[in-house]
């Protein structure tokens, strides 16, 4: 047993999500979005180093010191696997520890809405699902793999850096793929995926401009493509793939998006009220004909107008999505306004709310 897991044995016992670890600090570990230390004596030089390279091996240590940071995954027993992020700062070596649970959570366990597995029914086009770090964009993109694992006899290939959710094959085949010891780049196997017979697609996270343009070829090929891209909302989500890309090249790119795009799901975590666990809440763009009108004519600020109008198909905006959640007491609404986007907006729904039950009680 590696001295490091009985930091990992309080995290899980604490169900938390993050281990941070660094010089002059206690651990640390992120419960319900807030982070605690573990014990009250600091990390010291010594210790650190010997927590973080007992459980990498030599090539991984020689990219730390070569490279002054180091992104891998690493399997606790059968408890849980980590993403693993080492990094040089200016008090030494440090990391953090995400923790990927061992089972994968289902679209019903997540409480996702029906537009989600009906994204994930597609069988061609693009799927981005977005949100800040640490929003649980994985958690939800193992859970739609999981959906079409258990639902379609298919070949799914997954792309990441680190792998993070491992699936076993059960009605489809699962390959996959990590950046490092299975391809030299993200680019390089996106472009070896159209001849290994993919009938899905998972790219951990379209990091430039050459990995959204390989994304965006498959997907017009007629796989079903999923990705992450670090942005707040559906219309961001649109602009930065097009803005990616020198201007002389963006009317090309945004009338293949216009065409592949299927869906953006951008998403929050919010606290429970109870302040027991965490719960998303889902921005939810589809493609439409309307869509990719928009897209191509430059107009992303009619996007959120489009998703008000369009909840028949199962848009939401995330103002939308935070109100549910509010009127379900499934949040708070100080919580809840802190992620809105337009809070005077939001503000004015509580308090016609509240003006609601008022009239009722009198």
């Amino acid at each position: 047993m590696a001295r490091i897991d009985r930091f990992f044995d309080e995290l899980i016992k604490r169900k938390g999500s993050d281990l941070h670890l660094g010089v002059g600090y206690p651990p640390l570990l992120r419960a319900r979005g807030e982070l605690t230390p573990i014990r009250e004596d600091v990390v010291t030089r010594e210790e650190i180093e010997s927590l973080l390279f007992e459980i990498v091996n030599d090539v991984q240590k020689e990219t730390i010191e070569t490279n002054l940071d180091l992104d891998f995954a690493y399997a606790y027993q059968n408890f849980a696997r980590f993403r693993a992020n080492y990094f040089y700062k200016t008090s030494g070596l440090g990391a953090v520890f995400r923790i990927i649970p061992a089972k994968v959570l289902t679209l019903d366990d997540l409480g996702c809405p029906l537009a989600i597995r009906k994204l994930a029914d597609r069988r061609a086009g693009l799927v981005l699902v977005t949100g800040p770090t640490g929003s649980g964009k994985s958690t939800t993109l193992a859970a739609m793999i999981n959906h079409i694992n258990q639902t379609r006899s298919c070949h799914i290939l997954t792309i990441e850096d680190p792998i993070e959710f491992v699936h076993e094959s059960i009605k489809a085949q699962v390959t996959h793929r990590e950046v490092g010891p299975h391809a030299s780049s993200f680019a390089h196997a996106i472009r070896s995926a159209g001849r290994e017979d993919p009938n899905v697609i998972l790219i951990g996270e379209l990091r430039d401009n050459e990995t959204m343009k390989l994304a965006l070829q498959l997907a017009s090929f007629g796989v079903l493509v999923f990705a992450t891209v670090h942005t707040n909302s559906a219309a961001g989500t649109i602009d930065r793939i097009i803005n990616a890309f020198p201007a002389d090249e963006q009317p090309m790119v945004a009338g293949v998006l216009a065409e592949s795009l299927v869906g953006v799901v951008a998403q929050q975590l919010l606290k429970t009220a109870e302040g027991t666990g965490r719960v998303a809440a889902h921005e939810i763009l589809i493609g439409s004909p309307a869509l990719a009108a928009i897209i191509r004519e430059n107009k992303t600020f009619q996007v959120p107008s489009l998703m008000q109008s369009g909840q028949g198909m199962g848009m939401q905006t995330m103002d939308l999505a935070l109100e549910r959640l509010v009127e379900k007491k499934i949040v708070s609404f100080e919580d809840a306004i802190e992620k809105a986007s337009d809070k005077e907006s939001f503000a004015k729904l509580q308090q016609k709310g509240r003006g609601d039950e008022l009239a009722d009680l009198s």
